[in-house]
């Protein structure tokens, strides 16, 4: 099963000059908390709601100043929608991370795999808990 079989299509996407308020307003109003960082139809970066937090918060930056762009995690994970969905789900074991950017050939944005999509669609259940297992384990990355 590849990757696009089990994946969400689509992602909602903030631009890298946009303000931190108005990226936490996009987050909350669709409930989520990453979002990736798009300069035009290209990926250049993830941001969190802990990006905001740890980067933006405690460090005393204005929100209605700041540029996600400033406090964004530039060092992507991302998988390509014809990969197989067990490396997909092996690279987030190892990288520890709940969701990733999936790109076409072109390396265009064209969806998000999530732990969800792994749990829900890949009709391999034993994938989906050993992928929250070990991305739920403390201390194993140095993220």
């Amino acid at each position: 099963m590849q990757v696009k079989d089990v994946m969400t299509r689509g992602a909602e996407v903030v631009r890298p000059d946009a303000t931190l308020q108005e990226a936490a307003n996009k987050m909350k109003s669709l409930d989520i908390g990453p979002l990736p960082v798009c300069d035009g139809d290209k990926i250049i970066g993830m941001l969190t709601d802990r990006d905001i937090t740890v980067r933006a918060t405690a460090e005393g930056l204005d929100p209605k100043q700041t540029r996600v762009r400033e406090v964004m995690s530039k060092e992507l994970i991302t998988c390509l929608e014809d990969q197989d969905v067990k490396e997909a789900a092996e690279l987030m074991q190892s990288k520890q991370i709940r969701r990733v950017p999936i790109l076409n050939k072109d390396k265009r944005l064209v969806g998000m795999l999530s732990l969800g999509d792994l749990a829900h669609r890949s009709q391999d259940s034993k994938l989906a808990g050993k992928t929250l297992e070990e991305v739920s384990t403390p201390g194993k990355t140095s993220r």
